[in-house]
């Protein structure tokens, strides 16, 4: 097993403002890089609370790779649906470079209507604009004088430039969260997995990562193996009711800020996302005391996070070929706190993993 940190921006100027949020998130990726981590993910989102301060992870892993040496870089997600593959492909390669090849992609869907809504992009477009923009992508990391000739973009005899410093390319990851489709796509394939199982019960988890094992096709090769990079909300504090106390609050104030952005979905449909119209009410229902109860977080002190842990890594069947990547910052908490649980995880728990 492999840990890391995930970041999703759900903050605002009342808690923190851009300047703080990102020097709070570089520095904890320092401390992550220099404490033996393996990856520091960032995702993309637009316009609220939820993510919108960062609608570039690349920029943000860039200015991560000029202050670590070590630590794995991992877009999580792009969102490919509201990019051109050239402009993907170079990007990216790009940041590949400056990392020395340390560079891992990862790539979502988008489900936000109010992001598809302001950039003008259909939603029930969505899943073929991602399918075929990541095999776009590939294709212009790959070869020379691709050319293309779909509904959503067309170009002819291109080589893009700069190359990856990786070969053949970065590691491909793919993002999934409701649809048995999407997990066995991925792993169909050959991409690693992400997932974000907070308002999944353990059960339905281990499910979903079958249907993605059982569908994997990699190909040959010592990397040619089903990845799992879970990304799951920790807390660490030196008892267990200062950790559950503090905990809650933090976490109510996660699910508020999702709660807001999934209230565009009250309002819109879609045939590419069957039943995310339901999505509000369930986030509204649930409390950071419910995510606490059913392990959904990990809450505790240095002890009992390494017991949680090393259960939910038998349930899952995790391996060393799997990632579990902490949410170390939810609800816009000072860096104070998402340092001391960080430092906490790296100087006490980790030694009891390992």
């Amino acid at each position: 097993m492999r840990y890391g940190i995930s970041f999703l921006p759900d903050c605002g100027p009342e808690l923190k403002s851009p300047v703080e949020y990102f020097r709070d998130a570089i520095d904890l990726s320092v401390m992550a890089d220099q404490g033996g981590l393996e990856t520091v993910k960032m995702t993309e989102h637009y316009l609220r609370r939820y993510g919108g301060y960062c609608p570039d992870p690349l920029s943000f892993l860039a200015a991560v790779a000029t202050r670590t040496q070590h630590i794995r870089l991992m877009t999580g997600c792009m969102l490919p649906a509201f990019h051109h593959p050239i402009q993907i492909a170079a990007h990216a390669a790009m940041v590949d470079t400056i990392s020395g090849g340390r560079l891992d992609a990862g790539f979502a869907r988008a489900y936000m209507p109010y992001e598809f809504a302001s950039l003008g992009v259909p939603m029930d477009e969505s899943t073929e604009r991602f399918r075929q923009t990541i095999a776009a992508v590939t294709r212009l990391w790959t070869e020379q004088g691709v050319s293309e000739d779909g509904p959503f973009f067309s170009y002819r005899d291109v080589t893009s430039i700069p190359s990856p410093a990786q070969h053949p390319h970065p590691p491909i990851w793919g993002a999934a969260s409701t649809t048995w489709e999407s997990f066995q796509w991925i792993g169909a394939q050959g991409f690693g997995l992400l997932i974000t199982p907070i308002l999944s019960s353990v059960a339905d988890f281990r499910a979903k990562l079958g249907a993605y094992r059982s569908s994997f096709s990699g190909g040959s090769g010592a990397d040619a193996r089903p990845q799992v990079a879970a990304s799951v909300p920790l807390y660490i504090a030196d008892t267990e009711e200062q950790a559950r106390s503090e905990a809650r609050g933090y976490l109510d104030r996660y699910l508020a800020v999702w709660t807001e952005a999934a209230n565009s979905w009250m309002s819109a449909s879609s045939v590419a996302y069957q039943g995310y119209s339901g999505l509000a009410p369930v986030l509204q229902a649930t409390t950071g005391s419910d995510l606490i109860a059913r392990g959904s977080a990990i809450v505790g002190t240095p002890d009992t996070v390494a017991e949680q842990i090393r259960a939910l890594s038998v349930a899952c069947e995790f391996t060393n070929a799997d990632q579990i990547l902490w949410q170390i910052d939810f609800g816009g908490m000072p860096i104070a706190r998402s340092g001391r649980t960080l430092e906490l995880f790296i100087e006490k728990v980790l030694p009891q993993l390992e």
